[in-house]
This record gives C-alpha cells, structure tokens and sequence, in this order.
C-alpha cells in the first residue's frame, strides 16, 4: 500500500481558503496516495467537501498538562504510516508536532519546524504574501506550479435564505482583539442605507459571536438582513458566486467572498498588511488608511459604486 500523506492546516478562515491552492497541487503530487488533513473542527466539513482528502483528523489543539490528549495525538500521527507532512500551518504549534514521532524515524516533513527534511529556507518568508510564500514552500519540497484558490467544487443552494435578487454581502466583524481592524459600525448602516436606497439588499455577515453587533446595524437599515452565525462555509461561498458586491474589514470571510468569484472591497487600517494577506480574487480592490475611523462612507460608496461599474 502506498504510504499515506499528511497536510496540517488548522486555520484560521483566511488561511485555510488561501491554502486551497496548496492543498490541490499536494493532492496532484500524490494522486496515488491516501491523503489526511489535519484541520480543526470549524474546517472539516468544508474539506471534506472538497474531495480533496481521503481522510479528515480533528485536531483537539492540547495545551500545557494535557497529557492524555497530548498522547492520543501522538499515538494518532504515529499510527497514520506518513511517508511525508507539509504543514502549512508553520506555526509554532505545528512545528512542534514534528517532535511527535520521535523517537521513531520522523516523516519527510515540508515547512519550518528545526531539522526538518524539506525546510522553507527563504529568510525573508515572513515578508512574503501567503500564497506566494506556500507556492515557494512548495517548490522547495519538489512540488511545482501551486494553483490559485479554486472553489469551484462548492455545490450549496440558498433558497431557503430568501435572498432579494441583488444583494450585498456587508462583513462589519473581525477578530475582537484587534479592534483596529472595523470600520466603525455607524459607518456601515451609512453604506447600508445607500445599497438599500439602489435597490440592491444588505446582507450581514460574520460569525455567531457577531449577531449582536451585526443586529444593531442592520435593525435600522430597510431590509436588511442580519445572517450572522446562520450561514455555513459552503453557502457563504455559493452567496459569493451570487452577490452584487462586498464590502467587509480585513476578515475570513471577504477571503471566502473574493475567491468565489464576487466583486470585493476590502478596507484595510495600518493594523493589517496587505501586501501580506491581501484577498485575492477576479474583482478585489483593497481602501487602506491608517485608521479606519477617518474613512467615511461617502469614501467607500463612491468605490462600491466603480467597482460595481466595473463588473457590469
């Protein structure tokens, strides 16, 4: 039997939808092979749709004195017969798990952990947007021409979301320790009437944990809808095939959005690099300010309305 292959991704959204490219040129590489995902649970049903893996791990993510979960980790990647890893999570946890097999012979291992087989050797990594700097981790194992995200593959309907014919997908969250990274909420009600006013439907968007905020924008915005925690991945891609327009912070699902295919403005404070994480898409313009504050709502109408120009 031919020996297995692990792929460790455990996030986070942006992350994993920009791995997608990655993961596809692995699965090519290694058609033969049996071939793992690693990932955390809010992943594993998106990846296993992807038809991508042969089988998908949920990874638990031990900490400190977990013993026991630590070694029922261990016992699990030992036991998968791994001729070779790539973690493209190159995270200090990740690396760690290199540790794992010893004292057993270790897998050819792709990415940063010390003493790896097949390290990502560019000192600048750190520097390098995230697609590229995976597609040149890549070619470092041996595995050329690493494609752009693809979501092709999705197959979700959304009739049972009631969506208007033309509508906006509006992403007002983000990670709740940077703050820095919203654009202030007031802001996009503003946004919101005006789409509501072009006949076009405000669509919120975010995670369960946002349904507060998103509520309150959307309360006073003429039908607008607050989906906020309602959505899984798979329909937010297949929204994304169908929206007019998107406009969000620098978070997960303006990823998602953008590879799908919809047309995305995406507002950047100096908190974010894009030329580091940058959304990449057919119809993806990024606003960047030092602080997101200052950028008013007039600002991102007049862009919505060119890139929406642009698309037609």
């Amino acid at each position: 039997m031919t020996p297995s292959v692990l792929v460790i991704k455990l996030g986070a959204l942006g992350d994993f939808v920009q791995a997608l490219g990655p993961m596809r040129a692995i699965r090519d590489a290694h058609a033969d092979a049996p071939l793992v995902l690693l990932t955390t649970e809010p992943y594993a049903n998106f990846a296993r749709a992807s038809n991508l893996f042969d089988d998908i791990w949920i990874d638990s993510r031990p900490h400190g004195l977990q013993i026991g979960t630590w070694l029922a980790l261990r016992r699990q990647l030992l036991g998968g017969g791994f001729s070779r890893v790539y973690d493209l999570q190159t995270s200090d946890r990740s690396s760690f798990y290199h540790r794992l097999f010893w004292p057993r012979q270790k897998p050819e291992w792709s990415g940063i952990a010390p003493g790896c087989t097949h390290p990502h050797a560019n000192p600048e990594r750190d520097f390098m947007h995230t697609i590229d700097r995976q597609r040149e981790q890549l070619q470092m194992a041996g595995i050329d021409g690493s494609p752009a995200p693809d979501l092709g593959w999705v197959d979700a309907g959304l009739q049972e979301l009631n969506l208007a014919p033309q509508f906006a997908l509006l992403a007002p969250g983000g990670a709740r320790h940077r703050p820095r990274k919203r654009w202030p909420a007031d802001a996009f009600i503003k946004l919101a009437t005006q789409l509501s006013a072009d006949s076009i439907q405000p669509v919120f968007i975010g995670g369960g944990d946002e349904a507060g905020l998103l509520g309150e924008i959307a309360a006073g915005v003429p039908d607008a809808r607050n989906l906020a925690g309602q959505t899984s991945l798979l329909e937010l891609a297949a929204m994304g095939r169908t929206a007019t327009l998107a406009v969000g912070n620098d978070t997960g699902p303006m990823h998602l959005l953008a590879v799908a295919g919809c047309p995305c403005l995406v507002l950047y404070s100096d908190d974010s690099d894009p030329a580091l994480c940058a959304q990449r898409g057919a119809r993806v313009e990024i606003i960047r300010v030092a602080d997101l504050g200052a950028l008013t709502p007039e600002t991102v109408i007049t862009a919505a309305k060119g890139l929406l120009a642009g698309a037609a």
